[in-house]
């Protein structure tokens, strides 16, 4: 990385290989780093709003120009295209997005479109000027969503050090897959938790905000003409309250996957109702001014921006040209040659999609077919009929009763897992050892029980009327697992400690009973029937346990301690004493060498003399040699 250029880095084909001419980074007059931003056109920059000051000059450098020089162009915010952040009475922002107007233009390569993708679910770039990295860096990230009534987006950095920081404000966010420009970073956010969170102005929240960025922005509108708010259309007494209260609960994700809805030929207003609800989820389409006055939203009639990702209408429509749209939506171009269906089933995405006039397609059981790939891909399906029949049937029972069924007795396999080889788990550990709370323990399998109950008595209502809140059960049994699933996870930890205290109390007496030989001590051994009494004992308080074992292994180990010490003072004494005696003994050595050595000496002589006298007399060895033996 260099201070001038940046980092080499181009996620539309190689991540590595070069840094995006489109990629302005943004400063003060007084040299700072200010943000970043989007070249949109040769003589406009998609920014923040907080990024700049209304009618303050600021310079646009252009990190991705190539050569080594980087090129500096004055800018300032053009009036016209300035909207700056706002919060409404609960803190939600909205707007903070402005065009720059360059001085002097860009050549005509240098600029990129943002495009139209669905959002979530999503891996993305950010290309941003941060702190020691001014020359520019790629952070990555994932869309976990939209938030707020703006229609701002939701990024999970991919790395806590990915969190985008002051100098990111404006970068280009890229999607991975297609390589494409689908919105700019507002802003990064650390809460008091820990938690790290960016957001994101998506392509359709920008040009709601700035209507003259559609002219760069790619890809259909999410809305067909025919789903549309109408202009003129009578607001209160058309509207069905009820109809929109259900709507916007599913559009601002009441848990069910799929909601079939009945719009009859001749019912204005839920047609109205229905248009209505699909305008305000819309990012591009919704206003401020559509969801202001009380007349016209009744309480909780008001869908989030952002509730779908498309929505189409399907009559008269081939539900391969369905599924084109849905597959442009998701960004899944790269081949064009393979059917949609399969490039949906193969790499797909989950959105959000209203269909409406299902049963007026071409080809109705082809498109339910389609719309069965799309909710085993996890995609969240409004679905509306025109009339009763058939189709209407089928779809119920595809879509919505089978798969509700399918669910529901997966949650109560799971429910059985916990009240069964769980919990009978959970009974033999609590019977071995000692918990904290075992009530709760006990709560929670009498509460998985009850759920098992319920669930197994109304598993063939699922996905009916009557039917159980699954949703509210998946919560219920991930709450019980989890806690189940801690408990039993420490109770194994107790157990396993306690069969260590039991090894070690054990090791520990075998060394006791080589210290004493045999012999009895007995304030160690009531320290030890204590120990053994406790870890014996069912439920086995472990920590009651645990300090009686230390209390024994201390004792033993003084006691070792005192036998090491005696054995060796009296090694010590031993060696003591033969030190002593070794020294006598040399010391009676010393005395004793000069007499022996006397006595040898005259011993010497008396054989001396005794030989001199045989050899006078002729009786030594010479003589007898010569004349035999000598006389007696």
């Amino acid at each position: 990385m260099v201070a001038a250029g940046g980092v080499s880095a181009d996620p539309s084909s190689n991540p590595s290989s070069k840094t995006p001419p489109w990629a302005v980074r943004i400063r003060w007059e007084n040299g700072e780093i200010a943000g970043a931003g989007v070249l949109l056109s040769p003589d406009r920059v998609l920014t923040c709003a907080h990024v700049v000051d209304p009618g303050a000059r600021v310079t646009a450098e252009f990190v991705g120009a190539p050569g080594g020089a980087v090129p500096a162009v004055t800018a300032w915010a053009d009036p016209d295209a300035y909207v700056p952040e706002t919060r409404d009475a609960d803190g939600d922002p909205s707007g903070d997005v402005a065009l720059l107007r360059l001085e002097h233009p860009r050549p005509a390569h240098e600029p990129v479109s943002l495009h139209r993708l669905s959002a979530p679910h999503r891996t993305v770039r950010m290309y941003g000027f941060p702190y020691e990295h001014n020359g520019g860096i790629w952070f990555r990230a994932t869309i976990i969503g939209g938030c707020g009534r703006d229609g701002q987006v939701q990024l999970g950095p991919q790395t806590p050090g990915e969190l985008a920081s002051p100098g990111c404000s404006g970068a280009g966010v890229v999607d991975d897959a297609t390589g494409k420009v689908i919105g700019i970073v507002l802003t990064g956010l650390r809460d008091r938790h820990g938690n790290s969170f960016s957001f994101m102005s998506p392509a359709e929240t920008i040009v709601r905000h700035l209507p003259r960025v559609a002219a760069w922005t790619l890809g259909r509108t999410a809305v067909d003409d025919r789903l549309r708010s109408r202009t003129g259309e009578p607001p209160g007494p058309a509207l069905d309250e009820p109809f929109a209260q259900r709507l916007a609960d599913w559009l601002r994700g009441d848990g069910d996957q799929v909601k079939i809805s009945l719009v009859r030929p001749g019912d204005h207003a839920r047609a109205v109702t229905l248009r209505r609800a699909i305008t305000l989820a819309d990012r591009e389409l919704r206003t401020t001014a559509s969801v202001d006055r009380a007349s016209l939203d009744p309480p909780g009639t008001v869908p989030s921006a952002g509730g779908h990702d498309l929505a189409l209408d399907a009559a008269d429509s081939t539900a391969e040209r369905i599924a084109e749209r849905i597959a442009e939506r998701m960004g899944l171009w790269q081949h064009p040659a393979d059917p949609a269906t399969d490039r949906i089933r193969s790499g797909g995405v989950p959105l959000t999609l209203v269909l409406v006039g299902v049963d007026r397609a071409v080809d109705p059981p082809a498109l339910l077919d389609l719309l069965t790939v799309l909710r085993a891909r996890g995609s969240r399906l409004l679905l509306v009929f025109r009339e009763p029949g058939p189709c209407y049937e089928r779809a119920w029972t595809d879509l919505v009763v089978r798969p509700e069924q399918e669910r529901c007795a997966r949650l109560v396999a799971r429910l059985r897992r916990l009240t069964g080889p769980l919990a009978e788990s959970l009974g033999d550990a609590m019977a071995t050892v000692r918990t904290d709370d075992p009530q709760a323990v006990h709560d929670a399998l009498y509460r998985a029980g009850g759920a098992l109950h319920i669930l197994s008595r109304a598993q063939e209502l699922a996905g009916v009327a009557d039917g159980p809140d699954l949703a509210a059960f998946e919560r219920l049994t991930d709450r019980l697992s989890a806690r189940l699933t801690e408990a039993a996870d420490r109770l194994d930890a107790l157990c396993r400690r306690r069969g260590e205290l039991v090894g070690r109390l054990d090791g520990y007496r075998a060394l006791h009973q080589g210290v004493t030989e045999g012999g009895e001590d007995l304030e160690v051994d009531e320290h030890h029937r204590r120990a053994h009494r406790l870890l014996h004992a069912r439920p086995c308080d472990v920590r009651a346990a645990e300090e009686a074992v230390e209390a024994y292994t201390r004792l033993v180990e003084g006691r070792d301690r005192e036998r090491r010490e005696r054995e060796g003072r009296e090694r010590e004494g031993r060696e003591r004493e033969g030190r002593e005696r070794e020294g006598r003994e040399r010391e009676g050595r010393e005395r004793e060498g000069p007499v022996r050595h006397d006595r040898a000496r005259e011993a010497r002589a008396r054989d001396d003399r005794e030989r001199q006298r045989l050899l006078r007399d002729g009786r030594g060895p010479e003589r007898r040699e010569r004349g035999g033996a000598a006389p007696a």
